[in-house]
């Protein structure tokens, strides 16, 4: 019985010790990691678009958040941590890779009667400044381009991090992004009045590696 028992113990402290190496393996795993916006690499940067996604959503009927993606996009950043209202954001999307899980329903949203790919291939962000609201969040005011029209668009921003990606070997920058707007704004308005939404919240995780000079 008493051996029992201090096997119980014995793995019960080998968990709590796993558990208190965790931090310190995360500082091994990416040196130099930091939270603080103020201890950042200034400089320009480039997407990683193996660790980026660009989701939408909007109201069904009242029934449901409709979810999609676009799976081609590329952004640049340039960004001074002593000098967040100078950060310098541009995002193109490819508006002929969007995917809602639903081949022939995509063809149908990249026709003239929505997006019309054809005719507006890319959508286009580009930051006028930005402002920063906490430790770790900021709203960038800007331009989004979409189907042919350009109207002002604020990103909300959530700084994850930075630090040497010890896969990359790259000094990388993580955030989270969220916006919102109007698709009846750009001249997307397919079914605004019969009960599909006409905002479109934007959901974006992106990570930025240091550009080679």
């Amino acid at each position: 019985m008493s051996f029992r028992f201090s096997s119980k113990l014995y793995r019960y402290a080998l968990i709590l010790a796993g558990v208190a190496v965790l931090p310190s393996c995360e500082r091994i795993l990416t040196p130099g990691f930091e939270t603080e916006i103020a201890s950042l690499r200034s400089g320009a940067y480039v997407l990683d678009p193996d660790h980026a996604s660009i989701n939408f959503k909007i109201n069904h009927l009242g029934f449901s958040t409709y979810v999609g993606r676009f799976n081609e996009f590329n952004a640049s950043l340039d960004f001074d941590p002593e000098n967040i209202g100078n950060a310098s954001l541009e995002v193109i999307i490819e508006v002929g890779s969007l995917d809602v899980n639903n081949p022939e329903f995509a063809e149908d949203l990249k026709g003239s009667g929505w997006f019309d790919v054809e005719n507006f291939p890319q959508a286009i962000y580009r930051t006028n400044s930005c402002t920063e609201t906490g430790e770790t969040t900021f709203v960038c005011q800007g331009d989004l381009t979409l189907h042919g029209v350009t109207a002002p668009m604020a990103l909300d921003v959530t700084f994850n991090g930075g630090g040497r990606n010890f896969l990359t070997r790259k000094y990388t920058l993580g955030f989270a992004a969220n916006a919102t707007f109007q698709r009846s704004v750009f001249g997307v308005d397919q079914f605004v009045n019969f009960g599909v939404g006409d905002d479109i919240q934007l959901e974006i995780h992106v990570e930025f590696q240091e550009a080679e000079s």
